[in-house]
């Protein structure tokens, strides 16, 4: 009897009609025949009986009980390819099948395997299920035994299609993360959607403004935005997906209730819509309502659950998209008090600046520059200040609001700089991180067409003033660090500017620049007060630019501190009366 576990072992035995063998060749063709379900074999047959290098087996004896009742069908056919007989699973697997009938009844793929007398094992598919049938050649026919390898054929089918899902999902979530802008991040999701999951699909944001911004997109077109001002409950779930809550199964919504503006222009009637919730960080991202049309198949529950799986990815993008976006508004409205601001000519006096932070990627840094238009009726002075701030980067630019802030709060007493550095330095003495700053006031007034400055250094470089003839002095002024000490002093120095000379303010980031040929010599005051001296004559704002693109160009692509510089100039101009004799008129350049 042969092997139920291996179903081409069904070998002849002695004895019965047509068989010419012994009980040891029966073994013998036992054993063959069991190879010949592993072994694939080249060549083709003109008959069974012309098998190169093998010698053929006898018919099979088709009576016997063991190949009758072997669990795996097989089917034995003569050479002309007419079916002898069929054992028991064969027979029921086609039951309209019969001996004498071709082999080409059961399948076609089989008939031809067959005819061309492959020793090969070939697959196709009978009464819709798949098999792979192995040939077992005889003296008057072949056993074609047919293993099913249906679930193997749908288990590779899931795997392809799980492995084809896990890549879009992969690609779909570079894509979403491709981008911190939130919209950028919403017609990406809403076209990905579209393409690979519905045939149309909305992308709907939490209300902000009075409406709820979405996306919509149609598969093969353009995602398009709007603003909903709708309600959600319209749809069903649509309210609570954006609420967060679980999805609603997609049996459930009825695709002729929905609203016209769920379908995109021209979309027609849906066939069926999925609503899932886009889960974000903490608080949900929004919601994905997918459409199919009518002639399409419904989805189906697995495809519901890879839906939610994209969505996931989406949500968690459009999240961080969000957060992004709020802190770099946030970011954006605190650092504009920390940025330098834009000079122009203020009481009739020029004012330029120019401000480099020591780190290229940053915009602030510890070095800053002000000019406050006066407070007080008593002296018409704008104050001018520029500092610097121990430390650079984020940290020093803390201090440095600090500072800019204190200093505005102590405009009224502008007019005595030794007092207004001794609050400040109260003020900022008692800091646990123990950084201090350098300051130089200059309280700029226009008299006829000169300029007076009272120049006020609190441990910073004196300025630089540039005569109309070229020639350059320093200011005679000094004074103690702010933050360091209990009590400060300081001196002020009395300076008339004629039209067109200019009083230079800056950091010691301009001269202890390094660069050079060789990179490691200093930019220095020798070289400043030739770069000065070249600009005279000049209005404030190219004065600046000469000095910092100078700097600049000494560095080259070297490191740096924090660099800023400030021009006060008389500008050469008229003075012109106001109008009805009341105020101090207004200067022209």
């Amino acid at each position: 009897m042969a092997d139920p576990a291996h179903p081409a072992s069904a070998t002849p035995r002695t004895g019965a009609p047509g068989w010419a063998a012994t009980p040891a060749a029966d073994h013998a063709d036992a054993d063959s025949e069991r190879d010949t379900l592993t072994t694939s074999h080249s060549g083709s047959r003109g008959s069974t009986a012309g098998h190169a290098g093998r010698t053929p087996r006898p018919s099979p004896r088709t009576a016997d009980p063991g190949w009758t009742a072997a669990p795996t069908p097989a089917v034995a056919a003569d050479a002309s390819g007419l079916i002898r007989d069929l054992n028991s699973a064969a027979r029921t697997l086609f039951p309209e099948t019969s001996p004498g009938a071709p082999l080409a009844a059961i399948a076609n793929w089989l008939g031809e395997a067959h005819a061309r007398g492959t020793n090969d094992i070939v697959r196709g598919e009978a009464a819709d299920r798949a098999f792979a049938a192995h040939p077992v050649p005889h003296e008057d026919g072949v056993t074609w035994w047919l293993v099913d390898e249906t679930d193997l054929h749908s288990a590779r089918a899931a795997l392809a299609e799980e492995q084809e899902r896990t890549a879009f999902l992969s690609a779909a979530s570079a894509a979403l993360l491709g981008s911190l802008n939130l919209d950028r991040c919403m017609e990406v999701a809403a076209r990905l959607a579209a393409q690979h999951l519905a045939d149309a699909a909305l992308v709907v944001a939490p209300a902000a403004g009075g409406g709820y911004p979405a996306v919509s997109c149609v598969r093969g077109g353009e995602p398009v935005r709007t603003r909903l001002e709708i309600d959600p409950d319209e749809l069903p779930g649509l309210g609570e997906a954006l609420q967060g809550f679980p999805p609603v199964p997609s049996r459930w919504l009825d695709p002729a209730s929905a609203p016209a503006w769920v379908r995109p222009d021209g979309f027609g009637p849906p066939g069926s819509i999925v609503v899932t919730p886009l889960p974000g960080h903490g608080v949900p991202a929004g919601a994905l309502v997918l459409l199919r049309r009518g002639d399409r198949a419904s989805f189906s529950e697995q495809e519901e659950p890879f839906a939610r799986l994209f969505a996931a990815r989406a949500g968690a993008a459009m999240s961080a998209a969000r957060v992004f976006a709020l802190q770099a508004s946030i970011t954006d409205t605190l650092m504009r008090e920390l940025l330098p601001p834009a000079l122009e000519q203020l009481g009739g006096v020029e004012f330029a600046g120019r401000y480099r932070p020591a780190l290229d990627g940053e915009r602030i840094g510890g070095d800053f520059y002000d000019v406050h238009p006066a407070v007080t009726t008593e002296a018409d002075e704008s104050l001018a200040v520029l500092g610097d701030v121990c430390g650079k980067g984020l940290d020093a630019a803390v201090l440095t609001g600090k500072i800019r802030t204190t200093l505005r709060a102590l405009l009224p007493m502008a007019g005595d700089h030794h007092r207004l550095l001794d609050l400040l330095n109260r003020t900022i003495g008692g800091n646990a991180d123990a950084r201090y700053v350098t300051l130089v006031l200059a309280s700029a007034r226009r008299e006829g067409a000169s300029v007076r400055l009272r120049v006020t250094c609190a441990g910073h470089p004196p300025p630089l003033v540039v005569r109309a003839d070229g020639r350059v002095e320093e200011a005679d002024s000094r004074g103690s660090l702010i933050g360091v000490l209990p009590e400060i002093t300081s001196v002020s120095a009395d300076i008339t500017l004629a039209p067109g000379e200019t009083c230079l303010l800056y950091t010691d980031g301009i001269i202890e620049a390094k660069g050079g040929p060789l990179g490691d010599e200093m930019f220095g005051e020798d070289r400043l007060r030739d770069a000065v001296a070249e600009c005279a004559n000049m209005p404030a704002d190219a004065v600046a630019e000469r000095v910092q693109m100078l700097a600049s160009q000494w560095i080259g692509r070297g490191t740096h501190d924090d660099m800023a510089v400030l021009a006060i100039t008389a500008p050469r101009g008229q003075h012109l009366a106001a109008v009805g004799g009341h105020g101090p008129g207004r200067y022209t350049a």
